[in-house]
Parts: C-alpha cells; sequence; structure tokens
C-alpha cells in the first residue's frame, strides 16, 4: 500500500468508498456517526482536496482503497480545544486524522492510514463516535490513549478522543 495527495480526478472513488463505509458503519452498530447526514459533504472534499489535507491510500495496484484527511500543527482542531472527563496528554503541535474510510477490498487498510499519517509527525490526536467500536479497537491496538470526550458542531453526539505520542 501506499499514500499519496488526493487529486480531483479520485472525487468520484471517494464518494464510492464513504458510500461504503457509512453501509459498513450501520452494519456494524454505528448508524449515527456519518449516515443521516451523509457525511461528509461533496462540498468539504473538495476543500480538502484543494487545500492538499487530502490523502488517498492506494493498493499494490495503483486503485485507490483508502482514503482520510490529515493536517499538522498547533492547535490545529478547533474541537480539541474543550474535552470532558479526562484531559490531552501533551500540549505540543499534533497531527490530525479524519473522514477515515475505506472500501474493505484489503484487511489493514486504517491500521496503514493511521501510521502513515503518525510517522509524519509523531504526535497524533483522533477522535471517534462512542459507537464506533471498530475504529475504537483499531486506535487501541495502534497505542492511542483514551483521553476524553470531545463534541463535534456538526451533531449532538459525543466522541471519544484518543491521543498518541512517539
Amino acid at each position: 500500500m501506499k499514500i499519496r495527495k488526493t487529486t480531483e480526478r479520485d472525487f468520484d472513488r471517494l464518494m464510492e468508498i464513504y458510500a461504503y463505509a457509512r453501509d459498513f458503519m450501520a452494519k456494524t452498530g454505528n448508524p449515527n456517526q456519518w449516515g443521516p447526514t451523509n457525511w461528509p459533504p461533496a462540498a468539504l472534499l473538495h476543500k480538502d482536496i484543494r487545500e492538499g489535507n487530502s490523502y488517498v491510500c492506494t493498493g499494490d495496484d495503483g486503485k485507490v482503497i483508502g482514503t482520510f484527511y490529515f493536517i499538522q500543527g498547533e492547535d490545529i482542531e478547533p474541537t480539541y480545544r474543550e474535552i470532558t472527563e479526562g484531559a490531552w496528554i501533551d500540549d505540543s503541535a499534533y497531527g490530525v486524522v479524519h473522514r477515515l474510510a475505506s472500501d474493505g477490498s484489503e484487511r489493514g487498510i486504517g491500521r496503514f492510514c493511521i501510521g502513515w499519517a503518525f510517522e509524519q509527525c509523531g504526535h497524533m490526536r483522533i477522535d471517534t463516535h462512542t459507537d464506533n467500536k471498530v475504529m475504537q479497537k483499531l486506535l487501541t491496538s495502534l497505542g492511542f490513549t483514551k483521553c476524553g470526550i470531545i463534541h463535534v458542531i456538526e451533531d449532538n453526539y459525543p466522541r471519544f478522543a484518543y491521543e498518541k505520542i512517539k
């Protein structure tokens, strides 16, 4: 597998992958994270691509099999400024992965994408819906620590907040 920046030519494939991911989440007990709002919206994905923060994971044949948003810096995620039922481990610059999804064609796509992002920055924060047991298990297996609860502006569902430092 390889990671590269997303291009506009990848857009239709991203939409297919997100449709698959919404269906997968619903079938695994997480119907509310992206399902009701058909998340993520096309306009946001185009913005991510334009700003250079959208990435794709390709298989050995070059086919796009996964996608995610990644950014790093100081205080880059406004929803992470307020955390309840816990605290962040470190206040230094960090990387964030959002909108991670795969087409389910290969095992380990999520692990590969998060691992790649962590190697870019060495300090990551990530959040997931409280019903997203698949992502919670993945993050724990990758050595992330559950730090507390954050809230996003898109809906009223709390998110578990995780952090990992090299």
